[in-house]
């Protein structure tokens, strides 16, 4: 049996700021279950959207919420949301539909506490699929899910970098307004948590970022 340990890697920050790339790339290397909170949120978003619920009328949030299933499917390194036994297609999580309501439902503090669970049961899938830990991806991971993960880390940039980003990727979105209302969100805001390391990711390459999150994470996990 392998003595070594078992670790959780958080990964906060906003839009386009390089954590889903640096996830992937973190969950290669050593070995980790990904998961990007974003795909859960926008998947029950999908969900929620389908069945004709809006974001301002929450007992209709709350009802449909009682009445999922919800699971999880890995496909080689990475964790998908199940709803009712399917995982909802990438097109339409990714739909501009999609992009420009998440943001409003995940402001929902009952949608926010029915997937808390949830998400830290992805470090029991991580184990049961025999990952050498969990790498978590979001906007509250190090500061709500897992506060005490072994290394949490918040990755910001300019703005507009980050417009230009998701410009490139072809892929609709509204960075600074999902921006104003993840941090403004009465439950879990978007927020730098106490004692992350914060990196800049204006002007380094991917490759850049994941060498700095690597070298500590070195420090307790060999690379695979």
């Amino acid at each position: 049996m392998s003595s070594s340990p078992f670790i959780i890697v958080a990964i906060d920050g906003g839009a386009a700021s390089g954590k889903s790339s640096t996830s992937r790339a973190i969950s290669e290397r050593f070995n980790l279950l990904h998961v990007d909170t974003g795909s859960f949120y926008r998947a029950l978003t999908a969900e929620l959207l389908a069945r004709g619920v809006s974001t301002g009328d929450i007992p209709a949030v709350k009802a449909a919420l009682t009445n999922l299933s919800l699971g999880t499917r890995v496909n080689a390194r990475s964790a998908s949301m199940e709803i009712d036994g399917q995982v909802v297609p990438e097109t339409r999580i990714r739909s501009a539909e999609v992009t420009y309501a998440v943001s409003h439902f995940a402001a929902i503090p009952e949608l926010r506490a029915a997937l808390l669970a949830y998400q830290r049961g992805q470090a029991d899938v991580a184990r049961q699929k025999n990952f050498r830990g969990l790498v978590m991806e979001g906007r509250d991971i190090g500061s709500v899910i897992f506060p005490n993960a072994d290394f949490r880390f918040f990755l910001h940039a300019d703005p507009e970098e980050r417009a230009r980003r998701r410009a490139d990727q072809g892929q609709p979105d509204q960075i600074a307004e999902r921006d104003r209302l993840d941090s403004q969100r009465k439950t879990a805001p978007l927020t730098i948590p106490m004692g992350a390391t914060a990196i800049d990711s204006t002007y380094l390459t991917l490759e850049q970022v994941v060498e700095k999150l690597s070298a500590l994470i070195s420090t307790r996990l060999p690379p695979a």
